[in-house]
C-alpha cells in the first residue's frame, strides 16, 4: 500500500523521506512560505508540481549529489573557461534567472513546474539570503545560470538554463568552486540527468542522503548576498518534533484525489 500524506496548515513539518511512494512523492498542501521550504530541504524533500496539480512534496530515491571537489571538467569546457569568453556573477539577477529556468524546455516535459507561485516563493528566500544564482553572461546579456538553496553546508540545486553552449556549465563551475572554497560538503542535484552526470553527479540512496543532511544541515549557514560578500554565519531553525501527526490517503484507493 502506498501513502500520500496531506500537510498540516497550523505547522511547517513533514513526515519521514522514507515514507515516499516508489516514485518518490510523499505529500501534498502546505505553503511555500521560507519556514516550510527550509524544514523541506533540510529534511530531504521538495516541491515539484505542475500548473493543474496541487503543491506536490517529492524525496526521490535514489537522490544525484556531487560532492565539491569532484567536479569533472572536460578538455572543451577547460577552453570555454581559459578563453574567459563568459563572465560570471553572483547573487545579481536571481529572478530573471528563476524565469529563464522556467522558459526552458525540457526533455519529456509538458510545460514548466516553475510556477508564478514558485518565483515568488524563491525570490523571497533569496531576499532573506537563503537561495542564491550564479550566472553566466556574454557581452552583457544573462545567457546562463542556475539556483538553489543553501542550508548549512548543503547547497540544494534546483534547475539551471543556457542559450549559449556551455554558459550553464560555466556558472556551475563558478558555484562549484565557490562551495569548495566555502567548506560545503555536498551539492543536491536531485534526479539523474546526463548534464549533471557527465559533470561528476552521482546517485547514492537515499537513506544515505539522509543521513548525511541530519548533520550537514545543522552547520551554521551563509546566509546573505553571496555576490556582495554581504553574508552571515547563522544558525536556522530546520528541527522536527520526533512524533507527528498527518492524515494519509492511499494512493492506490484514492487515485481520483486530485481530479476535482
Amino acid at each position: 500500500m502506498q501513502l500520500l500524506y496531506q500537510l498540516n496548515d497550523d505547522d511547517c513539518f513533514f513526515p519521514p523521506a522514507d515514507r515516499a511512494t516508489k516514485e518518490g512523492l510523499l505529500a501534498f498542501g502546505g505553503d511555500l512560505s521560507p519556514q516550510r521550504l527550509i524544514v523541506a530541504y533540510a529534511n530531504g524533500i521538495f516541491p515539484w508540481y505542475s500548473e493543474d496539480e496541487p503543491l506536490l512534496w517529492w524525496s526521490l530515491d535514489p537522490r544525484l549529489i556531487i560532492r565539491p571537489g569532484e567536479m569533472k571538467v572536460s578538455k572543451s569546457l577547460r577552453r570555454t573557461l581559459k578563453s574567459g569568453k563568459f563572465e560570471t556573477r553572483i547573487d545579481t539577477n536571481f529572478r530573471e534567472v528563476m524565469l529563464h529556468c522556467a522558459d526552458t524546455p525540457r526533455k519529456d516535459q509538458d510545460g514548466t513546474w516553475i510556477q508564478d507561485e514558485m518565483v515568488e516563493a524563491y525570490t523571497h528566500l533569496h531576499e532573506l539570503g537563503l537561495a542564491h544564482s550564479f550566472e553566466s553572461y556574454l557581452e552583457g546579456e544573462l545567457v546562463g545560470g542556475l539556483y538553489g538553496v543553501s542550508i548549512g553546508q548543503v547547497f540544494f540545486g534546483e534547475s539551471m538554463f543556457h542559450t549559449e553552449t556551455d554558459a550553464s556549465k560555466v556558472a556551475f563551475f563558478r558555484l562549484h568552486q565557490f562551495l569548495l572554497q566555502h567548506d560545503f560538503k555536498l551539492i543536491d542535484c536531485q534526479q539523474e540527468t546526463e548534464h549533471l552526470m557527465n559533470l561528476g553527479a552521482f546517485s547514492i540512496p537515499r537513506s544515505e542522503f539522509i543521513h548525511e543532511l541530519k548533520s550537514l544541515t545543522r552547520e551554521a549557514s551563509m546566509v546573505g548576498n553571496w555576490g556582495s560578500g554581504q553574508w552571515e554565519w547563522l544558525y536556522l531553525n530546520i528541527g522536527q518534533p520526533e512524533k507527528l501527526k498527518f492524515r494519509s490517503y492511499n494512493i492506490d484507493e484514492d487515485a481520483a484525489l486530485f481530479d476535482e
